[in-house]
């Protein structure tokens, strides 16, 4: 069987499994299991499980992955974003769309400190979701903001996305990382412009809001402050050790991890019962990750050793485009891929295919390329049937509130992103500006 013929064998099963509801982990092993047999090669599943055990899951890199996890968990677990949403709720009240904005800021902040898109569209959720339907902003932007906002967890370091896809790519963490940071808070800061804009243009979706308790300013500014610095104390010391090159991937996620266990103790947070949580929901989620992996690599692994793999690649290279349009096209599978898949099956899939096209193009730059696509994959946590931000705002908004006004309220930040992507496209230095100051 040809390796065009073997292409559509592969993927017509990872459809199939996925529409009949499999987990994708299952559907990646199994489609790689029949592929190998259809193809008449089952030999070749010796050969990936040679490369699962002894190259992929021996990736020292991936051991960052459960530690951020679990710094993010305790994090979770400290409460520390309570007292600085109020504030800051408070400090906006008088301002047009200003619970909005809070969710935004304190979005940017969980970015920084989480990297999981659950945890923050949850903490938010629960904070600011029934306060904002309580004073009057429309259910589509009250839901769209949140939603959003949380899923800037993958793109500002540090990212467990981030750190997979420099697992999987000759990229450092750092590189990644440094190259992340401006497209993703100057994408944070768009949401709040849009929210900014709306509440000028059509106040009534986000009012103001002037509480009856409204304590002093200067008791607010000081609340803020004082809640604000451990976050950003464990922001800094993870991202300045990573970007000066002082510690690894690895070795600031250990620490950010103990340095959050402190603030949870310090705070008077911790609990026998919270600690137990905190690493059971880390082993739910590393395991996923994990069992991903192991799937991808084994589809991945016979689609290259049965030549579907450099049948895929001659397609896309015999569309005689030029590069922008390549690129394009690509950018666009990623995205139609993100209504289907999650952040992880598109990157282990595409990678394989794409990045080796990439490095063939003497005019783009890899790391460019790479926070680009990272940043198309934000909207694959939005866009319907089987957006994950949809699900966990769903499952915790009243019944009010309708499945049709959280996709509505998506939408305008679906296209914020596009926007990101087309100023990324137009201006490259915002991507390597700060990796090329760093390391180069």
């Amino acid at each position: 069987m040809g390796g065009e013929s073997i292409a559509i064998v592969m993927f017509g099963l990872l459809v199939l499994g996925l529409m009949m509801g499999h987990p994708l982990a299952f559907v990646l092993g199994g489609t790689a299991v029949l592929g190998a047999f259809i193809a008449g090669k089952p030999m070749v599943l010796g050969i990936v499980i040679n490369r699962i055990f002894g190259d992929v899951l021996d990736n020292y890199t991936l051991i960052a992955i459960p530690l951020f996890v679990l710094m993010a968990q305790f994090l979770s677990n400290s409460g520390v974003t309570d007292k600085m949403f109020e504030s800051l709720r408070l400090l906006m009240s008088n301002v047009r769309g200003g619970l909005a904005l809070a969710v935004v800021f304190i979005s940017i902040l969980l970015a920084a400190t989480t990297g999981i898109i659950g945890a923050s569209i949850t903490v938010m959720g629960v904070m600011a979701l029934r306060p904002m339907l309580q004073y009057g902003y429309a259910p589509t932007l009250t839901t769209g903001v949140i939603a959003a906002s949380g899923c800037l967890g993958i793109l500002i370091p540090p990212s467990i996305m981030l750190i997979l896809m420099a697992s999987y790519s000759p990229l450092s963490v750092g590189e990644l990382f440094a190259g992340a940071m401006i497209p993703g808070v100057i994408l944070g800061l768009l949401y709040a412009g849009w929210v900014a804009l709306l509440a000028a243009l059509r106040p009534d979706m986000a009012p103001s809001v002037m509480p009856d308790d409204m304590p002093p300013r200067r008791e607010l500014y000081l609340m803020l402050m004082k809640e604000a610095v451990p976050p950003l104390l464990l922001i800094f010391g993870i991202l300045g050790s990573l970007l000066a090159g002082i510690a690894t991937a690895t070795e600031a996620s250990a620490i950010g991890a103990a340095l959050a266990l402190v603030i949870v103790i310090a705070r008077g947070r911790f609990s026998l019962s919270g600690f137990y949580d905190a690493l059971r929901e880390t082993g739910k989620t590393s395991a996923m990750i994990l069992f991903i992996v192991v799937g991808a690599t084994a589809f991945t692994g016979v689609f290259n050793i049965t030549g579907g793999l450099r049948a895929t690649q001659e397609i896309i290279r015999g569309l005689e485009m030029e590069t922008w349009m390549l690129l394009t096209v690509m950018m666009f599978i990623v995205f139609i891929l993100g209504a289907f898949l999650d952040w992880t099956g598109i990157v282990l899939l595409s990678f394989p295919i794409f990045l080796p096209i990439v490095q063939e193009m003497p005019s783009v730059d890899l790391l460019w390329f790479v926070v680009l696509m990272s940043i198309v994959l934000q909207t694959s946590f939005l866009t319907p049937p089987f957006g994950y931000a949809l699900f966990y705002l769903r499952a915790i908004a009243p019944k009010e509130v309708k499945t049709t006004d959280i996709i509505k309220g998506v939408l305008p930040f679906i296209g914020l992103i596009v926007m990101m992507c087309v100023a990324v496209a137009l201006f490259p230095g915002l991507v390597t500006w700060l990796p090329a100051t760093l390391y180069r």
